[in-house]
């Protein structure tokens, strides 16, 4: 019977290749195929992750995104061309894993947390083997670069996405302890708003690029200007319960 090959989701973790699990970088080093995402023209973060772990005979699925903001997300034109997108590249990770092939998809944090692989998970688990190696959320490797505990006690945390309107980020800002507030980008005056309209701008925490080089750490209020990279989020601490 012929061996059918297994479609691996690794997680690397935030963005220092030293904070990869010793499963993923095992899978890593072991890999004959690997599959990674990126923009147009540029390299890709995950791939630069794993510069000088592959085999030197490694293939390379490079999954270009047909568009990121160029269309807003809520038409009908950007659905379709994402749907497209994946379905083309899932189908391509399943011809290899029915040839028998094992294939590793590199993905930011965790494969499971905001990622563009889980598109493609869907797509292929009905069909193919799929293994899935859990990584550190770019999340926590934030928080930890902050150096203060994000949550205590009985504190409860939400991660926001900035995509969210105005309003909605206030009402789940006042319904929590502690907050993660990520996909800023064009969305960091808004957030900004929100924040303020929380009474919470003098607890939040701009971090960017967190664990890799050129990480920024700092105040919201010391922040001077509203761009804000795809690497960033806000980050707002708890402080509940505790031993005294």
């Amino acid at each position: 019977m012929t061996r059918t090959g297994t479609i691996y989701g690794v997680g690397l973790g935030p963005g220092a290749p030293d904070l990869m699990s010793v499963r993923a970088d095992r899978i890593v080093r072991g890999a004959r195929h690997i599959a990674y995402f990126h923009r147009s023209g540029r390299v890709g973060h995950a791939r630069t992750i794993v510069e000088g772990l592959l085999h030197p005979e490694v293939s390379s699925i490079a999954m270009t995104y047909p568009v990121t903001t160029e269309i807003a997300v809520d038409t009908t034109d950007y659905n379709q061309a994402l749907a497209t997108f994946y379905d083309h590249t899932a189908a391509q990770l399943i011809a290899l894993s029915q040839a028998g092939e094992d294939v590793v998809v590199l993905c930011e944090g965790d494969p499971l947390f905001y990622g563009s692989f889980m598109h493609l998970h869907v797509r292929v688990a009905p069909r193919a083997r799929v293994e899935i190696v859990p990584g550190i959320t770019g999340m926590s490797g934030c928080w930890t670069v902050i150096g203060e505990p994000v949550t205590w006690g009985d504190d409860v945390l939400t991660v926001i996405p900035g995509t969210l309107s105005e309003s909605e980020i206030v009402r789940r800002l006042r319904d929590t302890d502690a907050a993660v507030i990520m996909k800023l980008g064009r969305n960091l005056p808004k957030v900004r708003a929100a924040l303020s309209a929380a009474g919470l701008s003098d607890r939040a925490f701009y971090v960017e690029r967190g664990t890799m080089p050129g990480e920024t750490v700092m105040k919201l209020g010391d922040k001077a200007d509203d761009m804000a990279p795809y690497f960033s989020m806000i980050i707002i601490h708890g402080h509940g319960r505790r031993p005294t």
